[in-house]
């Protein structure tokens, strides 16, 4: 399937759109945060697997063994290397530590804006197609690696807004869940700013 209707086409078409940066205090506009606070920058991987209505995109469940948001939905990324050239080469780094996807297989299609984190990390989500293959899961970061429809995640219906206690206040936050995988936080942020950008169907 290709054309106007394609999720994928119209992913990529989105991509060339401008668009602002997302944070996780965007529901929360009570919260200010201070002036001159430095940012580390990270990246994720968008993977797009497939084609037309069949498309899907990569996920990660986090290990319970990791000190920060374990046992969390994400995509495959991390921090920014000194070795790395660039934020897609942070991006297709941590995607191959993380699930085995080789680099030279990725087809990056674009860059989202950045995401701004409670953790004080600056991500830029990096867009691309991948193909389809075994995930070889680094057990130390990542329990498993599974994938959801991309037309899934490009409609905006099936967001929540839901909220919980943090650092004594009320913090509301996008959730997505889809079967047995409850996606929130920043993955969900940044998958509702991809649903933002692409206009429907």
């Amino acid at each position: 399937m290709t054309g106007a209707a394609d999720p994928v086409s119209r992913v990529r078409a989105a991509l060339a759109a401008p668009a602002v940066a997302t944070s996780d205090f965007d529901l929360n506009p009570e919260i200010t945060l201070p002036e001159g606070r430095v940012l580390r920058p990270a990246a994720v991987l968008m993977g797009v697997q497939g084609e037309g209505t069949d498309a899907r995109i990569l996920l990660t469940k986090r290990s319970s063994r990791l000190a920060h948001h374990p046992g969390q939905i994400a995509f495959p990324g991390g921090k920014m290397d000194d070795t790395d050239a660039d934020l897609t080469a942070t991006a297709l780094r941590e995607a191959q530590e993380e699930t085995g996807l080789e680099p030279g297989q990725v087809e990056v299609l674009g860059q989202m804006p950045t995401h701004e984190t409670v953790t004080s990390f600056s991500v830029t989500p990096v867009v691309a197609r991948i193909p389809d293959f075994d995930p070889v899961v680094e057990p130390g970061e990542v329990e498993f690696a599974f994938t959801v429809p991309l037309s899934f995640v490009l409609d905006a219906d099936n967001y929540l807004v839901e909220s919980r206690i943090w650092q004594g206040r009320r913090r509301y936050y996008f959730a997505v869940p889809y079967g047995p995988f409850y996606i929130w936080g920043a993955t969900a942020r940044m998958l509702r700013g991809l649903a933002g950008l692409v206009p429907r169907a």
